[in-house]
């Protein structure tokens, strides 16, 4: 699979269980968890899509993880500014982690692309 599509799919995937992790981190946001789950998941396609052309370009293990957790962090820094409840932690570690897990997937398991 090349690395733009493993992004995007482990982008995905991972995205619902940021949102998801929402309940454990913060119990009150329970009736808005729909939400926070679709919304997470868009974000994981997002930068999962990112992170998949960076490793298209650049294959550099370290330096895909490293761009994963800045983008992922930059999406998540946005959606706490956005909240507005200041729930830096709770929104902010999840979203590295999905951002380091999926820069480290891309660079180790994605197809390199074919020369002309």
């Amino acid at each position: 699979m090349n690395k733009a599509l493993l992004g995007i799919l482990l982008g995905g995937v991972l995205g619902v269980f940021d949102g998801l992790s929402a309940l454990v981190s913060e119990p009150s946001v329970a009736p808005e968890i729909v939400g926070i789950v679709i919304g997470s998941t868009t974000k994981g396609l997002i930068a999962g899509a990112l992170i998949g052309w960076f490793a298209r370009r650049v294959d550099h293990l370290a330096l895909g993880i490293l761009f994963g957790v800045l983008v992922a962090g930059a999406f998540a820094a946005l959606v706490v500014l956005l909240d507005g409840r200041g729930l830096w932690w709770q929104l902010m570690l999840p979203g590295c982690t999905l951002g380091a897990i999926v820069g480290f997937a891309t660079q180790k398991y994605g197809a390199r692309p074919r020369s002309a």
